[in-house]
C-alpha cells in the first residue's frame, strides 16, 4: 500500500501523540527542575559541557543537542545571564568560544540530573524493557523518515549508526561520572521512605 493510501486516522492520532507526549513530558521536567534553578534545556547545555569534559563549542552542544546553532546560543546567552556558563574565547583562534559551567552552574547540575534521571525512571516505570526498546525503535523509525524527507540523499543506516555510539559514549559517562549511583541511591532513599511511611 502506498503512503497515500494508508488511513489517515492512525497517522493523525501518532503524530498528535508524539507532540502530546513531547509537550506534557518537557513542561513536566522543567516544573521538576525548578527547584535546581533550572530548564531543561539548561540542563542538557550543563549535561553536554560536563560530558565533553567541561568546555564545549556552540557547534559541539549543537550537534549533541541536534538543535540549529542559533538556538543554542541563544540559550547560552540566557544562561550567562544567570550565571550559570561562562564564555571563553580560544588563544590560538580567537573566534571560537567555548562554553563551560561555573560553579553556580555545577552547583545546580550535580543534584538536578540524577533527579532528573530519577523523573524519567518513574515516568517509564509502566513499561517493560521489552516495551521500551520497542517503543525507541519505532520512533527511532519515524525521525529517520522526517530526516530523510529534507535530505532524500541521507545515509539514514550512518545516521543510526551516530546516534548508537553516541547513546553508548553517554551511557559510558554517566556510569564514570557517578551520576547514576547518585540517581540510585536517591532512588533507593524514596523507596525505603515510602515503605516505611506504609508500614506506620
Amino acid at each position: 500500500m502506498s503512503a497515500n493510501m494508508r488511513p489517515l486516522g492512525p497517522v493523525l492520532r501518532s503524530r498528535q501523540r508524539i507532540y502530546e507526549t513531547c509537550n506534557v513530558l518537557k513542561q513536566s521536567e522543567d516544573q521538576m527542575l525548578r527547584q535546581y534553578g533550572l530548564t531543561v534545556e539548561q540542563l542538557s547545555v550543563l549535561s553536554v559541557v560536563s560530558y565533553l569534559r567541561g568546555s564545549a563549542r556552540i557547534a559541539d552542544i549543537a550537534e549533541w543537542l541536534e538543535r540549529s546553532a542559533n538556538s543554542i546560543s541563544m540559550i547560552v546567552d540566557r544562561m550567562v545571564k544567570s550565571g550559570l556558563v561562562r564564555r571563553t574565547r580560544d588563544r590560538v583562534d580567537r573566534r571560537v568560544v567555548f562554553v563551560s559551567a561555573t560553579s553556580k552552574g555545577e552547583a545546580a547540575f550535580k543534584p538536578a540530573y540524577p533527579a532528573m534521571i530519577e523523573f524519567d525512571r518513574r515516568i517509564f516505570q509502566p513499561l517493560s524493557e521489552a516495551d521500551m526498546n520497542t517503543m525507541a525503535g519505532l520512533l527511532g523509525t519515524v525521525k529517520y523518515e522526517v530526516l530523510k524527507s529534507g535530505n532524500p540523499e541521507l545515509d539514514t543506516k550512518e545516521v543510526e549508526r551516530t546516534d548508537s555510539k553516541k547513546l553508548a559514549n553517554a551511557q559510558r559517562w554517566l556510569n564514570e561520572s557517578g551520576l547514576l549511583s547518585v540517581a540510585g541511591a536517591k532512588g533507593q532513599s524514596t523507596k525505603k521512605s515510602q515503605t516505611a511511611h506504609r508500614d506506620k
